[in-house]
């Protein structure tokens, strides 16, 4: 009976653990959950998939310290360190298959909008009418290596990979996973959700651990990760409702300097829509963080689903140019190749419906790029002081930077950019975009009232 009680109650702390406000997930969403938080599935026992990927800081690395310094979590074994910060595991089941544009459904051609002027003509930039023939769009992780090709959802193959990885949760195969699952407290939902002997450790283990990887999918899938319920939420659904009312109101990824004062009332304040005007404007930020919803979201996404090479530099700091040559054979002298370095691994890959996937002919055009992220709950944090790190390796320790670098990073002697020193050297300077940043010629209120925006991409709003 103790045993018993003992289960149950853990269960309900596991199920439990999670956002303050939790929605209601179905029974494969909370398995998914059960999984997600189970810090017994690492080898040895003590990281969850939680720990890199915390709810409270918009579902990214956690600890304040670490984003201050190299950004990048520590794995299960206390000496090893991966070599990119965790990135936000919110709103990542959007994303499509890793393919090049015009080979199926491309996630990024969408109707409507237009290039606009950037702030004096009928649009801005929004995304709108955003055709990317021949680009390469979806996958997850930085590099893009969970394609979706095996399992035919990427986000299910992101899962697998943390439980494998030496430098994350350290499993040596599927079948410890499977078994720490088997004995765990959740394992009686498992096999109601996935059916009797699903659980099977010996004869089917492949099978086994897609399961969980798909239950984990499901659980990041689910309303509870993926709520919408952002100040911007709000003002894009007031916005639907002054549509529906009749109000003369133009799409929200057409807003420039010339009808921003049509959305005021919507529930942004004049700051927050002013940033809203730059973020799609001057500020050329919604050429790649698209303001229009996509992949059957109700919601912007604030993704293009592709990859760009920022002209980041190194992150000094990041712990992965001292892991040993097992791991890192170059060393201090490690360079991040981004997706290049991946698709210089897909030759003769084919996919499970048969497709050749060999993209080893776009490896050079794409070194330095690496996913753009989604900007929800890009500022999301528990404390005003705790440090968040940005870019794939952390090198960003605030918005104020982020917007810096943006708006400076080919011109730092410029009036509006000389009270900081110049950035370093981009890491990978090989097709590092100049069209969209580096100089936007962004003055300070500008600047501030961007920031303003992208803080009203926190989830969990309060009206």
């Amino acid at each position: 009976m103790f045993r018993i009680m003992t289960i149950t109650f853990s269960l309900f702390l596991v199920l439990s653990a999670g956002p303050a406000m939790a929605a209601d997930l179905s029974p494969l969403e909370s398995v998914g959950k059960a999984l997600f938080f189970d810090r017994d599935l690492s080898n040895p026992p003590g990281q969850s998939c939680a720990d890199c990927h915390d709810p409270a800081i918009g579902w990214t690395g956690p600890d304040s310290a670490i984003n201050a310094a190299g950004a990048v979590m520590e794995g299960a074994v206390h000496t090893r360190y991966g070599n990119r910060k965790p990135p936000s595991s919110a709103y990542a089941g959007f994303n499509p298959i890793l393919h090049q544009c015009g080979d199926m459904t491309c996630g990024c051609m969408m109707d409507g909008g237009g290039m606009g002027s950037g702030g004096m003509g009928n649009g801005g930039m929004g995304g709108g009418g955003m055709m990317c023939q021949g680009q390469l769009v979806g996958g997850l992780f930085w590099d893009g290596r969970a394609t979706g090709w095996t399992l035919g959802d990427p986000l299910a193959e992101q899962a697998m990979g943390p439980f494998l990885n030496p430098l994350e949760m350290n499993s040596p195969n599927p079948k410890l996973v499977c078994l720490k699952v088997r004995e765990s407290a959740y394992a009686e939902l498992f096999e109601e959700v996935w059916g009797p002997k699903s659980l099977d450790c010996v004869k089917d283990t492949e099978e086994t651990y897609e399961l969980i990887a798909r239950s984990i999918a499901a659980y990041e899938r689910s309303t509870e990760v993926n709520p919408f319920s952002s100040k911007f939420d709000s003002f894009w659904r007031n916005w639907k409702q002054a549509k529906t009312e009749g109000r003369q109101i133009p799409p929200v990824h057409n807003i420039n300097m010339m009808n921003s004062a049509k959305f005021k009332g919507l529930g942004l304040s004049e700051m927050e829509l002013m940033g809203l005007t730059v973020f799609n404007t001057k500020g050329k930020c919604s050429v790649c963080h698209l303001l229009q919803p996509m992949r059957g979201s109700e919601y912007p996404l604030f993704t293009d689903f592709q990859y760009h090479n920022l002209g980041i530099p190194k992150n000094p700091d990041n712990p992965f140019y001292s892991m040993p040559r097992p791991w890192n054979a170059d060393g201090e002298n490690w360079v991040d190749l981004g997706f290049g370095g991946f698709l210089e691994k897909t030759g003769g890959v084919i996919d499970a419906s048969g497709n050749d996937r060999d993209y080893t002919s776009l490896a050079a055009e794409n070194y330095g790029k690496h996913k753009t992220p989604t900007l929800r709950n890009v500022d999301m944090r528990p404390t005003p002081d705790f440090v968040k790190a940005y870019g794939h390796n952390g090198f960003f320790k605030s918005l104020m930077l982020v917007v810096h670098f943006y708006n400076c990073r080919d011109v730092p002697y410029a009036p509006q950019c000389s009270m900081l020193p110049p950035f370093p050297e981009p890491e990978v300077r090989e097709n590092m975009n100049t069209a969209d940043m580096g100089n936007l010629g962004l003055t300070q209120q500008e600047g501030m009232a961007l920031i303003a925006f992208l803080k009203t991409l926190t989830d969990g709003f309060a009206q």
